[in-house]
């Protein structure tokens, strides 16, 4: 097999003194915090589709990547091959535990859906002997619904019932392909799941074509015996004026209306919450109170720009608490920190890739390492608790009890002339604490 990054040997952890652009300063995978170990905590994961499935095209001009097998007029099958031996000496080099991929991703669209699936099933074949080559596993797998015409009015909610069927028939075929992989999730990105204008839009049948579309999912999970978790990804916009996965609120909505609350859980790019008008921290609290927080694509955007740049983190202050948000709420369970993140353009040396995945990988480890350090010494949670104590005391007890109702609370202020007195929420104590746990992180 001819290496496509013969110059790059396997990254190795080397601490947060060493000045070796392609080593780990923090992620030492064997490393025990809070009683797992670091690789277990972050469950990395990387992206087929930015990082070996795009070419470096945008809107405004050509590929600028080095991709043999994105050249034009080759065999479309040999050129996945080419690809996935690629990807899988990308996977072994870095030493990222999981990865991903929509169905077009790893194979080709045939002339038809059945030539489709055939498609997929040789290329499933021999990312299965690279897997038990590799020990690699899959986080998670999902249909590329959006990019051919077809979708343009949407999959489950387009108008036309017979794309509604073409994408429940690709949905099918790829959770068969997730299963036969090992999965430990699928996700449902909707990515034209909306509308551009209400024009031409009726939104209250669309929703429910999607509530039907997302139980023969769910129906279809049980029917297989898949074990993994069904994913949702929130996005509010582009490429469609308004999606209907707006935010994770928005979709714990949707799951309610349609008894799927149980049975769905969220994958959240940080982008993605930016996009929403919410930070990341909000929309990971949000999915733990509501119970449906299953995974997560790590990455970021650029505050200059309105759409979904999808870069690397590499900030230790903003990733810090949205990990002290995932460890609160119990960590992950089948879900993982997806790097679903693509190179600048300009970035053209193949080792750029490495460069972008170490330096977000150990990013988040440092990030883990600041957010232990706020759960054992409980100074964040401590305060809150303060600030809350009052709910445990009689009153508090009565209100959330519902022993007492506005009547019952009007002649108690009344009886007992009840004045309270403001409190310092004490915020900037709060951030400082948190930057000196920054600080301390080792």
């Amino acid at each position: 097999m001819t290496e496509f990054f013969p110059d790059v040997s396997p990254i190795e952890y080397e601490g947060p003194d060493s000045d070796n652009s392609l080593a780990f300063r923090w992620y030492d995978k064997d490393r025990i915090v809070l009683d797992k170990t670091m690789e277990d905590h972050l469950r990395f994961g990387v992206c087929y589709w930015h990082s070996f499935a795009w070419n470096g095209s945008d809107i405004f001009g050509a590929g600028t990547f080095d991709r043999p097998w994105t050249a034009e007029g080759g065999d479309p099958m040999a050129q996945a091959a080419q690809k996935m031996d690629a990807a899988f000496e990308f996977f072994e080099k870095l030493g990222a535990p999981f990865f991903s991929f929509h169905d077009r991703d790893i194979a080709p669209e045939g002339a038809t859906f059945a030539e489709s699936c055939a498609n997929l099933d040789a290329m499933v074949d021999q990312a299965e002997a690279h897997m038990n080559r590799t020990g690699m596993k899959l986080l998670w797998g999902t249909a590329q619904a959006f990019f051919q015409p077809r979708y343009a009015a949407g999959a489950a909610t387009n108008p036309n019932p017979e794309v509604f069927a073409h994408a429940a028939a690709q949905v099918k075929h790829c959770m068969d392909a997730t299963q036969r992989l090992g999965g430990a999730n699928y996700v449902l990105w909707g990515g034209r799941e909306g509308y551009e204008t209400l024009l031409n839009t009726d939104m209250a049948h669309e929703l429910d074509q999607l509530g039907r579309f997302l139980n023969m999912v769910v129906e279809y999970k049980h029917q297989i015996g898949f074990d993994g978790t069904i994913l949702i990804e929130p996005k509010p916009q582009e490429p469609t004026k308004h999606q209907y996965d707006y935010d994770t609120a928005t979709v714990y909505g949707f799951l309610k209306k349609y008894g799927l609350e149980d049975e769905i859980k969220v994958n959240i790019e940080v982008n993605h919450a930016t996009l929403s008008g919410h930070d990341f921290v909000h929309e990971l609290a949000t999915a733990v109170g509501h119970g449906i927080f299953g995974s997560v694509d790590a990455n970021r955007g650029d505050e200059q720009l309105g759409w979904d740049t999808d870069q690397f983190p590499n900030s230790v202050e903003q990733m810090s608490l949205a990990v002290y948000e995932i460890l609160r709420g119990g960590g992950f369970t089948t879900g993982g920190f997806m790097f679903d993140t693509k190179l600048r353009r300009q970035s053209l040396a193949r080792d750029d890739l490495f460069h972008g995945h170490v330096g977000a990988m150990d990013t988040m480890a440092r990030s883990l390492l600041v957010a232990a350090d706020l759960i054992e010494n409980a100074d964040l949670s401590g305060a809150v608790e303060d600030r809350y104590a009052g709910w445990s005391g009689a009153l508090g007890q009565k209100i959330m009890g519902g022993e007492v109702g506005l009547a019952d609370l009007h002649q108690d202020v009344l009886d007992n002339n009840i004045d309270p007195a403001p409190v310092s929420g004490r915020q900037e104590m709060l951030e400082n604490l948190v930057n000196r746990t920054i600080e301390r992180a080792r």
